[in-house]
């Protein structure tokens, strides 16, 4: 008799252009997911709504202060597609506006279903509280949305780990 099969589970993180605080996101949780040994069951993706930097990098100051905190950011930009909502279970973003977005791209209710604000997760986060993006800042700007991100990152493990069982 085989095993049974075990749940996987599929993140996709949503910005504007792919670039700066998706591809954090989906860095940070690639992390969080292999430190707790879930990679395997736990795909982690992202994408932006928009093409403007569809094939390149994450943005070298996002990479900077990605690698000064041990974590790395491997993702190419790309702009969402209809099966993303077929293949993720959650389509994560990063601020109203993205998920403004995310709702009106949706093919369905059950699509729009799977679309949550990332602070969301973070439960000493505010109500509707967003990662502003740091893309026409500093490395100040880079910094907080680093630091925001892998609060609500943390939080959205422990939500995947306690919904699914994993």
């Amino acid at each position: 008799m085989s095993a049974p099969a075990q749940k996987k589970v599929s993140i996709c993180f949503v910005c504007l252009g792919n670039i700066c605080r998706s591809p954090t996101a989906e860095g940070v949780l690639t992390k969080l997911v292999a430190d707790v040994g879930l990679r395997g069951r736990i795909r982690v993706d992202s994408v932006g709504t928009g093409a403007w930097h569809k094939g390149e990098l994450a943005d070298k100051r996002a990479r900077k202060e990605a690698r000064r905190r041990g974590f790395e950011l491997h993702s190419i930009a790309r702009q969402i597609t209809p099966e993303d909502f077929d293949n993720h279970d959650l389509l994560i973003g990063m601020d109203r506006g993205n998920v403004s977005d995310l709702e009106a791209l949706a093919p369905s209710a059950e699509a729009r279903a799977k679309i949550r604000l990332l602070r969301a997760f973070d439960p000493i986060s505010p109500d509707s509280a967003e990662i502003p993006d740091p893309y026409y800042g500093g490395p100040e700007d880079f910094r907080l949305a680093f630091d925001l991100v892998e609060a609500a990152c943390k939080g959205l493990l422990n939500h995947l780990r306690e919904r699914y069982g994993l």
